[in-house]
């Protein structure tokens, strides 16, 4: 066959299995699965510079190991200097085996190196069972050289799964290696 991702693997064998024991599913299709994983990040100042967009361009492509897209805005917004169409943000939608490969790097690499580590909260579900992490600085990814970091920002990461609650969401993501904080 192929290269197949370790995250990848791990849930087709053990993790399926643990949900299903868990919550009690009749038909294997129930158990549910990661779809996406979206990596935002909003650059307000770019309406003053142009230039802060191709940097959040390259970083988060370096991040994602995906090309990402600049995201317009859909309104003027005469106080913050704001016309319909302009640049304000970058996004990348990460499916399949790069989602799994992004997933490993963020718990394997990337969490671990944030200062004061304690685990991720765990009240960042939205009642469907889909989860957003915000990340403060994109320094603790290992594909940024701090060097040529101009200003240093956060981004958004959202986890959209097929589970139908955030308890199962919860497991699946605990599961799969997100180290929520213990309440």
């Amino acid at each position: 066959m192929g290269y197949v991702p370790r995250l990848k693997e791990d849930y087709t064998g053990r993790i399926k299995a643990a949900l299903t024991e868990e919550f009690g599913y009749k038909n294997i299709m129930q158990v549910p699965k990661l779809q996406k994983i979206v990596i935002s990040k909003g650059v307000g100042a770019a309406v003053a510079d142009k230039k802060l967009i191709d940097y959040a361009l390259e970083e988060i492509s370096n991040i994602a190991g995906q090309k990402a897209v600049a995201t317009m805005s859909k309104k003027d917004v005469a106080s913050f200097k704001l016309r319909k169409g302009m640049p304000i943000g970058v996004k990348v939608t990460l499916r399949g085996e790069r989602m799994y490969e992004f997933l490993d790097r963020l718990v394997t690499a990337s969490l671990p190196r944030v200062r004061d580590f304690r685990g991720i909260k765990a009240n960042g579900f939205d009642g469907r069972g889909n989860y957003n992490l915000g990340i403060t600085e994109q320094i603790i990814f290992p594909e940024i050289n701090i060097d040529k970091v101009n200003n240093i920002g956060g981004m958004d990461i959202t986890f959209v799964t097929s589970a139908n609650t955030d308890k199962e969401a919860k497991s699946l993501l605990t599961e799969l290696g997100l180290p929520f904080k213990k309440n």
